[in-house]
């Protein structure tokens, strides 16, 4: 803006070709704008089918006669291959005047991702095999705690800027977990020991801290990526990613046998083998919406907003567990629930706060630069 009045004062530029420019930089910004919204929303969209549908499927699994916790980290991750689907049409329809760096993933960011996918791998085995232990209700609070570990490490590895509001969230979220603990005994499913509810929980808040290291070192690949990161160069970072966490609990699968003992769990599941089947099918493509969801968020906003967001979709995951499975909703649920939701809206505040301000420091600074000197 200041350099085009410098070149109105100069004789270069005429008012009205300087109102056109800024009028055709203003509509590309919306265009932006609006292509930014619709994929932030689509990939929340994605996130919210994965959070809420995931958990109540797995656990469905679970309880009807599943008890294959390497298979079920399987079904997690292997549904990958749906995403091919998007991909070819996005390359049929690329702009081929552009060089293959435009929409291939570099040899670098791929790399990055095999490391990620090989760690959650790992994280989603400690998922499940709580989750196999735990109500979805209380599984669903305990993943709360990954809003401190991405914050703890988002501060220490991206210089993420700590606000009061994110410390309140932290410190009540925490709260809730710790409460969910101490009323271990009312919350056991049938058949469940007091020691495998232990062993449950506490594998649940490690695999909660192993997801922040995950959403944080998503966002610094995409920033050491050493090129111009694109949506369609997220999926092809996810799919990569999917597959090594796959390779890892195939492994798994084989080591355990899983794989043979799929024939058998369907013969004996409550539900009948042809809804055995359809659960595993339904598992591989709503967990794989969710996975696609998050890197998408991380791609448009940030790691900790994309763990916000997850935490966010808690009371929808927690209604939904209630109705389908009729748990048990204790008044330490309900109290681990409200400091969840205080955590959030504080944590929303303040990042509406900091926006506000950042927003408010350019048009400041404009303002003062449009005042003639003296």
């Amino acid at each position: 803006m200041a350099m085009n009045i410098d070149r109105i004062e100069e004789g270069d530029l005429t008012e009205e070709d300087n109102h056109n420019q800024e009028e055709e930089s203003s509509k590309i910004k919306s265009q932006k704008l609006m292509k930014w919204g619709l994929l932030l929303l689509l990939s929340c969209i994605c996130s919210f089918i994965g959070v809420t549908g995931g958990p109540l499927l797995l656990r469905l699994y679970f309880l009807h006669g599943g008890s294959r916790k390497w298979l079920s980290g399987w079904l997690q991750m292997a549904g990958f291959p749906i995403l091919f689907i998007p991909l070819t049409v996005l390359y049929a329809k690329r702009d081929r005047s552009l060089p293959n760096i435009e929409f291939f993933a570099s040899r670098k960011l791929l790399f990055y991702a095999s490391l990620i996918g090989l760690v959650q791998g790992i994280d989603i085995f400690m998922y499940c095999y709580g989750l196999s232990f735990l109500p979805v209700t209380t599984s669903s609070l305990l993943f709360t705690t990954q809003l401190a570990s991405t914050s703890f490490i988002s501060f220490v590895w991206v210089k993420q800027k700590f606000t009061p509001y994110t410390i309140n969230a932290i410190v009540v979220i925490i709260m809730g977990s710790i409460l969910l603990g101490i009323q271990r005994a009312g919350d056991r499913p049938p058949g469940v020991t007091n020691s495998q509810y232990l062993l449950g929980f506490f594998i649940s808040i490690a695999a909660a801290a192993i997801l922040g290291f995950i959403l944080v070192s998503t966002q610094v690949a995409y920033a050491k990526a050493n090129q111009g990161m694109t949506y369609t160069i997220v999926l092809q970072f996810q799919a990569c990613l999917a597959f090594f966490a796959t390779l890892i609990c195939t492994i798994g699968s084989l080591i355990n046998k899983d794989f043979s003992e799929m024939q058998r769990e369907a013969g004996d599941f409550d539900l009948g083998a042809k809804t055995y089947y359809l659960v595993l099918a339904s598992n591989m493509v709503v967990w794989q919406l969710m996975f696609t969801g998050r890197v998408g968020i991380i791609f448009c906003t940030s790691s900790l907003f994309a763990g916000v967001m997850s935490a966010a979709l808690l009371p929808i995951s927690q209604i939904a567990a209630v109705i389908t499975f009729h748990e048990n909703f204790t008044g330490e649920k309900g109290i681990a629930l409200a400091l969840a939701l205080w955590g959030f809206t504080s944590y929303f505040y303040g990042s509406y706060k900091n926006t506000k301000t950042r927003s408010r420091k350019p048009h400041e600074a404009t303002e003062r630069a449009k005042q003639p000197t003296k």
